[in-house]
């Protein structure tokens, strides 16, 4: 017990005295929410992988799919690394750099205002956004319960509370840079911790091949009649497992929190740096997730999950390794959770208050108010979070993954393709958004109150969401086609920006004369 507190209590301390270290880049609302437009690459791919992965990914999704479709499930960490990292960072990022500081936004919402000119396209934006961004929320700390549980037998609520107080503190006083720095560190406790989970669980089950064998021996008639189907490529129900990596890899070209990201890197080699480092830190940390869970079977002797749930897998596959191990595993996920709440308490806060309240509500809102309101915000966003989450928990309302399906549907529904066109497609009209936005967060909101009007497929959240975003890329330019035009200057005004001429270095770029 004192060596996991001695563990909890540094980690703690180095969290916070970095917020307060990086209090002088938070003056003003650059800085407070993109960190001055000068992140370095390792920090941004850090702050877009930690971000990317919290305790939903480690304790409900790896225990889920890991049980639905064994091994196979390691296909969502690839995914997750080639479409979610890889291919978002190679199509997103350098223009989306470009084109947000050309048109002065700082958010997702006042992206699609300015570029679409339309400002009740901006406040939906923003209304999306914060609505949809709370249930995800409140699933990250559902994944710290049953750990700390088994860890350090405190109450839930206590554990809620410390987490969303230390995470508030960092983020209020340091703004975007402290969360980019405390990314890093928690970024490699995540890549040291996972490598080392891997091993101990596998160790004892007698080692890699020994664990496989083992898993080709189990059988489930209810999953799949194939002898040794939870050992193969492609599992019992690879339909459904695709379903799974889109959601989770394409999902996050549309989250308002990931993309934003990419708003505050430094410049061109940074992008491309970024992208491989982001790249190698999906596959270990969400590849090693999802492959650990794959052998949750294994253990089903001391799991009920009818009764207990999916999320009971994960903490009952480490609940034999050592303290050091364990301590290791808490703070992993501790920071896990606290890098990706530090950024949906960030994204949530500046959307409300540049793209909300300000020149709405408030006319010619100061520098310093609008960081004021965003830290005051956070404070509230983070104790509606804590409500809810401690809320859910006691009435055991849904899994994890069924939170997260919701939210991340909504957002990445409603966003990606309104995004993507934005960047690239000049015909893109603020009707076609329009139909985006409401298609997604109708179809969404239907699978969670009524899921029985739905195609067996899609009553579930995570089909349901991959499929918002896959026909959202439909809408979007079928809409456009046949609604009016948009504004030729406003266009022409918005891709300017990418017909800049630029002085590079010549190891750069090769000149145009022989």
């Amino acid at each position: 017990m004192a060596i996991k507190l001695g563990m909890l209590l540094v980690f703690f301390a180095v969290m916070v005295g970095i917020g307060l270290y990086c209090r002088r880049h938070a003056s003003d609302v650059n800085g407070f929410v993109l960190g001055g437009r000068s992140v370095g690459p390792w920090l941004t791919a850090f702050a877009y992988g930690t971000s990317y992965f919290s305790a939903v990914v480690f304790v409900g999704y790896a225990g889920q799919f890991g049980w639905k479709y064994g091994v196979a499930a390691t296909w969502a960490g690839i995914g997750n690394a080639i479409l979610g990292s890889l291919l978002a960072w190679a199509v997103l990022g350098r223009r989306t750099r470009i084109i947000t500081q050309h048109l002065d936004s700082a958010t997702m919402p006042e992206f699609f205002g300015k570029r679409f000119g339309s400002r009740s396209l901006k406040i939906a934006a923003s209304a999306i956004t914060f609505l949809f961004l709370i249930p995800y929320t409140a699933s990250l700390y559902n994944g710290l319960s049953r750990l700390f549980g088994m860890a350090f037998d405190i109450d839930y609520a206590v554990c809620v509370m410390v987490m969303a107080v230390l995470t508030g503190v960092y983020v209020i006083a340091g703004g975007y840079m402290a969360t980019a720095i405390n990314d890093f560190i928690q970024g490699i406790i995540m890549i040291v911790g996972i490598v080392a989970v891997i091993a101990a669980v596998l160790n004892s089950q007698g080692g890699f091949m020994a664990a496989l064998d083992g898993l080709a021996r189990v059988s489930d008639p209810a999953a799949s009649s194939t002898p040794g189907v939870f050992a193969s490529f492609f599992g019992p129900d690879p339909l459904n497992l695709l379903g799974v990596v889109l959601l989770t890899s394409l999902g996050t070209w549309g989250l308002p929190q990931m993309v934003q990201k990419f708003y505050a890197i430094k410049s061109e080699t940074a992008v491309h740096k970024g992208m491989i480092i982001s790249t190698v830190f999906a596959l270990i940390v969400a590849g090693g997730c999802y492959f650990l869970g794959g052998f949750g079977r294994l253990f089903s002797d001391q799991v009920d999950v009818a009764a207990d749930g999916y999320d009971s897998i994960i903490p009952t596959m480490l609940s034999g390794l050592p303290d050091v191990l364990i301590a290791i595993v808490v703070i992993l996920v501790l920071s896990a959770s606290m890098s990706t709440l530090s950024s949906l308490v960030l994204a949530s806060s500046s959307t409300l208050t540049l793209d909300f309240l300000k020149d709405n509500f408030v006319k010619d809102m100061k520098e310093k108010t609008q960081v004021l309101i965003m830290r005051v915000l956070i404070v509230i966003f983070i104790a509606i979070s804590v409500v809810i989450a401690i809320v859910q928990y006691r009435s055991n309302v849904t899994f994890i993954a069924q939170l997260m399906g919701i939210s991340w549907g909504a957002l990445a529904g409603a966003f990606l393709a309104p995004f993507l066109y934005g960047l690239y497609w000049k015909k893109a009209t603020k009707a076609g958004c329009w139909a985006s936005f409401l298609f997604s967060v109708v179809v969404m909101l239907a699978n969670m109150l009524a899921p029985q009007l739905f195609p067996a497929v899609l009553r579930s959240s995570i089909n349901a969401g991959a499929f918002c975003m896959l026909a959202g890329l439909v809408i979007v330019p079928v809409v456009s086609l046949v609604t009016p035009k948009p504004d030729r200057k406003l266009v022409d005004d918005a891709f300017s920006c990418y017909d800049q001429k630029v002085l590079v270095r010549q190891r750069e770029a090769l000149g145009d004369g022989e």
